[in-house]
């Protein structure tokens, strides 16, 4: 795949805190596209001592050309990652402004959620903890 963008996409991780290995681990999946400058990726953990950690996420958020939320039980029962980064994230994809990919990485009853009208990831709906590999 080579991609010619006149700027990489901007991806914002959107997840809880108990499933930053499992981002990190998809981080390492996405490298031949940021090695590519298709695409740069960004977390919480790349903001650096000194700079107003809300501040900085808002930015980041604000920026992002796509919201990948990494849903789990933890993430549905954070309240700043469901009802202040995910609100966001949704209303922008409810005005074009960014697209909203929600990833199912455990399991967790999603009923009701404001990205359930979404296509889940993976598209079969098995939360990517029980693949095999």
């Amino acid at each position: 795949m080579n991609v010619e963008l006149q700027h990489p996409l901007h991806v914002f991780f959107c997840y809880a805190r108990e499933d930053k290995k499992l981002r990190d681990e998809l981080d390492r999946h996405l490298t031949s596209l940021k090695r590519q400058k298709v695409i740069e990726t960004w977390n919480e953990y790349e903001i650096v001592a000194g700079v107003n950690r809300q501040q900085a996420i808002d930015a980041s958020l604000k920026d992002a050309d796509v919201v990948l939320l990494l849903i789990s039980s933890d993430f549905i029962s954070s309240d700043y990652c469901y009802s202040y980064e995910m609100k966001q994230a949704m209303q922008r994809h409810e005005a074009d402004s960014a697209t909203v990919l929600p990833i199912l990485l455990r399991p967790v009853d999603i009923t009701g959620a404001p990205f359930n009208h979404l296509q889940m990831l993976p598209r079969d709906t098995i939360p990517v903890t029980l693949w095999k590999n």
